[in-house]
Formats: C-alpha cells, sequence, structure tokens
C-alpha cells in the first residue's frame, strides 16, 4: 500500500477510535506507531509528545505531523495530519448537533459525568505509562521532581517547563557522563 495512504488510514483510524484527547490517545499512538507499524520508538514518541504539549495546536495532531513528516518529509506529515483530522471533523460535526438538541436532557449530564472519570482513568494510565519509561535513573528522577514542584508551584507555559528539563537534562546527563 502507498505510504501516504497508509499514513492517512492509520491515523485516521486512531482518530475516530480514540476519545478523550492528546493523553488519552497516548497508548493508541504507543501501540499503533511503536509496536504495530515500528514508524517511531517509544523515546521518539515521548518526545514527539513532550514537543507537542509546548507548541501550538492539539498534541495528537503535532504527533501525527511529526510521524508523518518523519516517514515521507512535508507530504508524509500533510496525509498524517489530514487522516488524524478528518474523522474528528466528522464526528465532532456531528456531536455538536445532538448535544445541542439534546442537552437539556438530564441523562446525557449524566453521561458525560462518567465520560469524564473514564478520561481520567486514559489519562492517569498514560501518565503511568511515560513515567516508567522517562524517570529511570537519578538524573531523571531529580529532573521529575523540580519540574513537579515548579508547576506545581508556578502557573507559566509548558514549553518554559520543557526547555527547563531539557537544560537540566543536559546538565545532569552531561554530568553523568563526565564521571
Amino acid at each position: 500500500m502507498n505510504l501516504y495512504w497508509h499514513l492517512f488510514i492509520t491515523f485516521a483510524r486512531i482518530g475516530a477510535m480514540t476519545f478523550g484527547g492528546g493523553y488519552a490517545m497516548l497508548p493508541i499512538l504507543q501501540r499503533e506507531l511503536v509496536e504495530g507499524h515500528g514508524w517511531v520508538t517509544q523515546e521518539e514518541l515521548t518526545d514527539y509528545f513532550a514537543i507537542g504539549q509546548c507548541t501550538p495546536g492539539i498534541i495528537a495532531i503535532n504527533v501525527a505531523t511529526f510521524v508523518g513528516y518523519k516517514q515521507k518529509k512535508v507530504p508524509g506529515g500533510i496525509f498524517a495530519t489530514l487522516g488524524m483530522v478528518f474523522p474528528c471533523l466528522v464526528i465532532i460535526s456531528i456531536l455538536a448537533g445532538v448535544i445541542t438538541a439534546y442537552s437539556h436532557l438530564q441523562w446525557v449530564n449524566y453521561a458525560f459525568a462518567g465520560i469524564r472519570v473514564c478520561v481520567c482513568v486514559q489519562i492517569f494510565n498514560a501518565v503511568v505509562g511515560l513515567y516508567k519509561k522517562a524517570v529511570v535513573d537519578k538524573a531523571t528522577t531529580v529532573i521529575f521532581l523540580l519540574i513537579f514542584i515548579l508547576m506545581t508551584a508556578f502557573s507559566a507555559s509548558p514549553a518554559w517547563f520543557v526547555m527547563g528539563a531539557a537544560l537540566a537534562g543536559i546538565y545532569l546527563q552531561g554530568k553523568k557522563v563526565a564521571s
């Protein structure tokens, strides 16, 4: 199959079948992109998520663009991005009409309360998986704790925290190598 079409279809399937946003998509992206197709490594996917978090746009769409670009440069990025966006556009257009028409019903509000809880669990599982792969030694534990404390104490753009973590990684890993 043409790789452009394969990128489009893969990301369209991910976009159509994954609910809850970028973090909730992480397990699906990992299964499809790392384990299924081997298009990226786990480390690359984690990096794409970090970069996607501090760049404009939706994380999942940014990841699709990065993966597509890695496979087939700019055209691959475009096909992967369009694949991710297309089903979302169709589904959201339909849901917008349904929600507008039925949002006054109590059972619809109850359903959304349950969906929010489910999404929290999906995000929690994704975070635990990322943590296990990212925090692997003393240096990454120090970076994790430092960024956690700073993010809890200060309300700033995630880009600042990502840049700070990058600098801390350069310093602490460089120090470890020099020892």
